[in-house]
């Protein structure tokens, strides 16, 4: 064997020996990354945050947590990098060509799929932080507010990654356009009674026209007033509560009894 023969086979195993140690050292760092990560989500309440959610019960169905596949995200990244610059070293592959592309790309995926993420969680606490505090409205209508508002914070989060990726940004500002007005479109239509009672209320809390314990007769119910908020009034007579939208009184008018 020449000499230059021997120089080549010693750069050769030089460049396997050094793509080695960067795959090593970015498997270390990754795992580092990815407990460090977990620590810090815990520590800031990630976890309390996200329970109860439909995203956190569905990965704890999978055998993973909100705080789990976050830290895997960024350490996934970490992984990749670590591999395409160990095949660059090792001249297996030539990645000259598509490294900054991937260099550029990659983190763009990962901010995406975190968006997409805390989109999902969000939009999950919300619906469930608002249908708490709407459970003491007895209206039908109330119980799709949780649903828009969790979907609302969807479709932006979905758009938000869209930008993240690329998508012409005139396209995503059509498509949020389109939605607000179909969203107050709809619910105008669909909250209209809702509203009407909300308007009805204000003018019964503030002239006071009949108040809690007095006896009054609302259409075909009689009985005594238990309760005025903004929406309905509640009434009861003989261990039988009626809650009567607001609106309804202000149409059809109230009666109150004198003892």
């Amino acid at each position: 064997m020449s000499i230059h023969e021997s120089v080549a086979r010693l750069v050769t195993n030089s460049r396997f020996l050094l793509a080695g140690f960067i795959f090593v050292v970015g498997l270390a760092l990754g795992y580092l990354i990815n407990r460090l990560t977990r620590r810090l989500l815990r520590a800031l309440g990630l976890p309390d945050t996200v329970e109860g959610t439909a995203f956190e019960r569905t990965l704890q169905g999978l055998g993973s947590s909100t705080v789990g596949v976050v830290a895997e995200l960024i350490a996934f990244t970490i992984y990749l990098g670590a591999a395409l610059a160990a095949l660059e070293v090792a001249r297996i592959v030539d990645t000259r060509a598509v490294l900054p592309f991937l260099s550029a790309f990659i983190p763009q995926v990962v901010i995406a799929a975190l968006v997409v993420i805390a989109g999902l969680v969000i939009g999950d606490k919300a619906a469930l932080v608002v249908g708490e505090r709407l459970r003491g409205i007895k209206l039908p209508e109330v119980g799709i507010v949780p649903t828009l508002i969790k979907y609302s914070i969807f479709y932006i989060a979905a758009l938000i990654a869209l930008g993240q990726l690329g998508v012409a940004t005139s396209a995503l500002l059509v498509l949020l356009a389109a939605y607000v007005f179909g969203l107050v479109f709809l619910g105008g239509l669909a909250f209209k009674d809702l509203l009407a009672a909300g308007a009805a209320g204000v003018y019964i809390l503030l002239n006071q026209p009949y108040g809690i314990g007095d006896e009054v007769r609302i259409g075909d119910h009689q009985g005594i007033v238990q309760e005025v908020d903004v929406f309905v009034t509640r009434v009861e007579n003989d261990g039988q509560e009626y809650i009567i939208p607001n609106q309804r009184v202000f149409r059809g008018g109230v009666v109150r009894i004198r003892g």
